[in-house]
């Protein structure tokens, strides 16, 4: 691949694509300052209208998000000539999504607590996130990071909300 600066890369990403319109999160990814903080916010809508699916379901539809993630963040990686520009953020789509399957109860508070746990483990990348975002390249590398750091979120969150008094 052809490694372009940021700049040069984001002005290869054409909305009329749905690869690309849908690898950074209908646009959510477009945002000048953080993207995935951006991208991560968006999410929050879908997961809403997700949660009332029956749990099997659900999961089902994570994982086939996961699955078309994996092509459509590769693809639109190459297509802009650089791996992991900070405008797609399905991946941060899928982290948010495995985050919130895991709170106890369906309330704003949750969601935020969800929310900010995700980002920190997103942005920090402490072990084993930050071996995976380094190790694992291509659209799962894009992806396995936030994969990753949504199931430690979605651990986070279920041991506060059925071990602590919160």
């Amino acid at each position: 691949m052809i490694t372009l600066d940021k700049h040069e890369a984001k002005k290869r990403l054409k909305m009329s694509n749905p690869w690309h319109l849908l690898a950074t999160g209908f646009g959510s990814g477009l945002s000048p300052v953080v993207p995935g903080t951006m991208g991560s916010l968006a999410a929050i809508p879908f997961w809403y209208l997700m949660s009332f699916l029956p749990p099997d379901i659900y999961s089902l539809l994570v994982m086939f998000g996961i699955c078309i993630g994996v092509y459509l963040c590769h693809r639109t990686a190459k297509d802009m000539g650089l791996h992991d520009h900070g405008s797609i953020v399905w991946d941060e789509f899928i982290g948010m999504w495995i985050t919130l399957m895991a709170i106890p109860v369906n309330s704003w508070q949750w969601v935020l607590a969800g929310f900010v746990i995700f980002r920190i483990l997103d942005m920090w990348k402490p072990w084993p996130i930050r071996w995976f975002d380094r190790n694992v390249h291509g659209g799962m590398g894009i992806m396995i990071d936030d994969i990753v750091a949504g199931i430690i979120s979605a651990g986070i969150l279920y041991y506060a909300g059925h071990h602590l008094a919160l």
